[in-house]
């Protein structure tokens, strides 16, 4: 006896192993792994209450929960779910299926492409100059950028520095790098009001928040009141970061 198994059907397993796969990053990079496999928990009981031991009340019970709760969960898992959808919608994401079927790994940003940044960071802290920088990833940033100041230039230490000098025209807002170039300074991002960040962080750090939770940007703050460098990315922030801790976040692959 042969299994009727097609090419069709290996598409159909690769799917569902790189949705399943997705989903579990999407659930680990935002600290809800837990709810995640409380829910599967959930799930198990409810079928073997249900299907197995044939518990009509408690099955009936069990339903109900069940038909509110995917209603909750999206409530639950709002930010979530359309950070998903953004990143998944972008063309990029295209070139990442097809690495995950080829095995093929993304070129790794080299430390000359973010020692720049760093040191950039690094000088502002120490002379608590405000900075907010954000790297674009794989959703585009093109109505940010839009909002500021087009700059196209190389990545270069003094000229973030300049950028973000306290008497700047374009000191206030966010600088955008697209591509390992600074496309735009003077950018506007969208302000998180997720009730959860810390009091003392201010308005950067919100605005850093917003972009993060919003795309898949990587942004990077430093305090114009205590000089601390953080990051916000994925909907988290990385706080009071050293330059050797800032260089591996930047460096990280996703």
């Amino acid at each position: 006896m042969f299994i009727d198994f097609s090419i069709k059907d290996l598409i159909d397993i690769l799917l569902v192993a790189y949705l399943l796969y997705q989903t579990y990053r999407l659930m680990k990079d935002s600290g809800s792994i837990n709810i995640f496999i409380g829910i599967l928990v959930f799930i198990g009981i409810w079928l073997i209450v249900s299907q197995v031991l044939e518990m009509k009340l408690l099955g009936s019970i069990f339903d109900k929960l069940v038909s509110v709760g995917v209603l909750a969960l999206i409530i639950l898992f709002q930010d979530d779910i359309r950070r998903f959808l953004v990143t998944l919608g972008s063309h990029k994401q295209l070139g990442r299926f097809f690495r995950f079927l080829t095995g093929n790994k993304q070129e790794k940003t080299e430390k000359a492409d973010i020692m720049p940044i760093v040191l950039a960071c690094m000088s502002m802290s120490k002379g608590k100059v405000g900075a907010l920088i954000v790297i674009e990833k794989s959703v585009p940033l093109n109505d940010i950028i839009r909002t500021g100041e087009i700059i196209n230039a190389n990545v270069n230490q003094r000229l973030i520095e300049n950028i973000f000098f306290k008497n700047s025209p374009l000191h206030d807002g966010a600088m955008i790098i697209r591509h390992k170039r600074i496309e735009a300074a003077g950018c506007i991002l969208p302000v998180s009001h997720d009730l959860n960040i810390p009091k003392e962080l201010g308005l950067r750090h919100r605005a850093a928040m917003g972009v993060s939770q919003e795309t898949d940007a990587l942004a990077i703050i430093v305090s114009e009141e205590t000089g601390g460098i953080s990051v916000a990315y994925k909907g988290q922030f990385h706080l009071r970061l050293t330059a050797e801790e800032l260089e591996r976040i930047l460096t990280k692959e996703d």
